[in-house]
């Protein structure tokens, strides 16, 4: 399908997501296949009807940021989290500032939320939760969510937390209330300052090493003293010193100072 590069560039114009910073095949294919199943054949006619038609633009950017999520995922990493992590940050502050970075539909902060509630009152706990596609965080906002996402999920988080409603689980407002939800861009936005805790996982693989060293200093720059990032399961940071971290557990690196 021809007509990549200009399509990049209108994109890039449109919206401020720089698609040069995605790994370039990967990125390519979805998109073509995307183009091809609403009925175009190259870029060019592709871009000019999600320029004009707001629903194939809301289509592109759903499936470009590539929402899979569930709560818990990899549980042993969060019984680290649990155990480790979150009471050697309580011995320094007991007013954790945490930001989910690329929080898809909220399973993520939520889980956070419900994870920290057993360190203090509910009340106390505050979430900032960003990402780039609004529909998915529109999603979160709802609250709603299948019985397969809350697999791994704590089965005492699932009684107190949720309610039933038909074959889905309705999470509680008490829970809810405690995230702030705001699109970002990690590519091209501000990041927020004096962070305890970032947990972004997940999302780093479908960018270029470039992109990923970019944010990943950036990161560091948002983290405290001793604040901890958080990444995926296939994630796990090479050199971390060159962004001024250190590996703490797997998965979790510390800022060095």
């Amino acid at each position: 399908m021809v007509g990549y590069e200009v399509f990049k560039e209108k994109i890039y114009k449109k919206t401020g997501i720089n698609l040069s910073l995605y790994k370039e095949k990967q990125m390519r294919r979805r998109l073509e296949s995307l183009a091809g199943r609403n009925g175009f054949s190259n870029f060019e006619d592709y871009f000019n009807a999600i320029d004009k038609n707001k629903k194939l633009f809301d289509e592109f950017i759903n499936y470009m940021t590539i929402n899979v999520s569930e709560f818990y995922r990899n549980p042993e990493q969060w019984k680290v989290l649990e155990s480790n992590i979150i009471p050697n940050l309580m011995k320094k502050s007991n007013n954790l500032k945490v930001w989910s970075a690329a929080c898809s539909t909220g399973e993520e902060p939520y889980s956070l939320v419900m994870l920290l509630s057993k360190f203090m009152p509910i009340n106390k706990i505050n979430i900032i939760a960003t990402d780039l596609d609004k529909e998915a965080m529109n999603k979160a906002k709802t609250g709603i969510y299948s019985e397969k996402s809350l697999k791994n999920l704590p089965k005492d988080f699932i009684n107190k937390f949720f309610n039933k409603v038909g074959n889905s689980y309705s999470i509680k407002d008490e829970i809810k209330n405690r995230v702030t939800f705001k699109q970002h861009n990690l590519l091209k936005d501000s990041f927020f300052d004096n962070c305890d805790l970032i947990v972004c996982r997940n999302v780093m693989i479908y960018f270029t090493e470039e992109a990923k060293a970019e944010i990943y200093s950036k990161f560091s720059k948002s983290l405290k003293k001793e604040g901890i990032l958080f990444v995926g399961s296939t994630e796990q940071i090479i050199m971390p010193n060159k962004y001024n971290l250190k590996p703490v557990r797997t998965f979790f690196y510390g800022k060095l100072d």
